[in-house]
């Protein structure tokens, strides 16, 4: 087949990434040609991806806490109150000035997964262009196992269940989403782990499907929001969500992973 079929086709590249591929050159048998050119059985076959340094993203000695990493992946537990990566009127240190320090101050920052400032655990990152194109395919097609842990106002009265509810922008241009009957498909498996009488819960939420704020939308839309989570209803203070557990198969390897960040909430300090 000719080299264009051969990367979309056998090697699992993104149209977005071929296109990429024809600045940095691919090479069958050590010799640069074109997209058009045949590849066959028992040929070596290059390719080079051209990068676009994160130029706005310096490196921060800030402690990083590593839960694995290999030659194409790290993961690594987020801290609460800090931003995944840099953003317009954002002053905090960030997760991703922490990784270029880790990695050198020419890596390229791919987080698979983002969790908001207030939410700590598992963040998933691509050390190059494939491995973050093929998980980013994986998280569309809802192929990542994810468990989250949070502390909710009151005490749902079913002990576990599934909530599905479609979550869309409460306006446009808003940060806030909401349930309405036009919002895209999300489903929430929850779980009570412990209480603290009728004040507060520890629960365990496995999201289906991920849309911004799931888990904060859907306890809202139960009647109990995340403790302190302001924005849904959960009164003053700073909500507590962790994302505790993700499983996924490797991008490369095959092998799967089950990755984890353990964090205990004390119901009573909280």
């Amino acid at each position: 087949m000719n080299i264009k079929d051969f990367l979309i086709k056998t090697l699992g590249l993104s149209v977005t990434l071929v296109k990429r591929v024809k600045y940095g050159g691919v090479f069958i048998n050590g010799e640069n040609v074109h997209m058009r050119a045949a590849v066959k059985w028992g040929d070596t076959v290059e390719v080079r991806i051209s990068e676009s340094p994160n130029d706005f993203i310096k490196p921060m000695e800030i402690p990083l806490e590593i839960i694995y990493e290999d030659e194409y992946l790290l993961a690594v537990n987020k801290p609460t109150n800090m931003p995944t990566h840099p953003s317009r009127g954002n002053t905090l240190p960030t997760l991703a000035n922490a990784v270029l320090a880790h990695m050198g101050e020419d890596f390229v920052f791919r987080a698979v997964n983002r969790l908001d400032k207030n939410t700590s655990g598992i963040v998933l990152i691509a050390k190059d262009a494939v491995t973050s194109a093929k998980l980013g395919s994986m998280m569309k097609k809802h192929e990542f196992g994810k468990k989250y842990v949070a502390v909710l106002k009151g005490v749902p009265k079913s002990k576990s269940g599934t909530v599905s509810a479609p979550i869309e922008r409460e306006r446009e241009g808003s940060i806030k989403r909401c349930v309405r009957e036009d919002g895209k498909d999300a489903v929430t498996e929850y779980e009570v782990l412990r209480s603290l009488g009728d004040e507060a819960s520890l629960c365990e939420f496995r999201p289906k499907t991920g849309r911004t704020h799931q888990i904060r939308v859907h306890a809202a839309y139960i009647g109990h929001p995340l403790l302190g989570d302001e924005m849904y209803g959960g009164g003053e203070g700073e909500y507590m969500l962790h994302c505790k557990e993700m499983t996924l198969t490797h991008p490369i390897t095959g092998e799967v992973l089950v990755l984890r960040s353990d964090k205990n909430f004390d119901l009573e300090k909280g």
